[in-house]
């Protein structure tokens, strides 16, 4: 089933989780929208800057470290998501629990191990 998907933190840099993420994510049959702060493509996606308005995202995959999360939480919020993937290193109390009142799912996990043993 496809989850449409925005990469939050998203990087033309071939090594980094969230590259990854945006391929595997791809080739298990889901929409991606990878957002990032940088302009480049990941395999043919265009990394989407200035934070555009999408719409019918199921779930945000978070690549960004919680230091660096408040520039993004509105743009977060306004996508509505029905969930938020807290990958390794952006794990992040205050912004799990502001998202969660208002109804939103959060799990704490890897975007890459959730495809690999199929609960995405």
């Amino acid at each position: 089933m496809n989850k449409p998907t925005a990469i939050i933190g998203a990087s033309p840099n071939s090594e980094r989780y969230a590259y990854l993420a945006t391929v595997r994510l791809k080739k298990h049959g889901h929409s991606v929208f990878p957002v990032g702060i940088h302009e480049g493509d990941i395999e043919g996606e265009k990394i989407l800057i200035d934070k555009p308005k999408l719409t019918d995202i199921d779930t945000v995959t978070l690549y960004v470290g919680p230091r660096n999360q408040g520039a993004w939480t509105d743009y977060i919020f306004s996508l509505n998501p029905k969930r938020i993937i807290f990958n390794p290193g952006t794990e992040n109390p205050e912004f799990l629990k502001a998202a969660e009142a208002k109804g939103i799912e959060c799990v704490e996990a890897c975007t890459l191990v959730m495809l690999s043993i199929g609960n995405y």
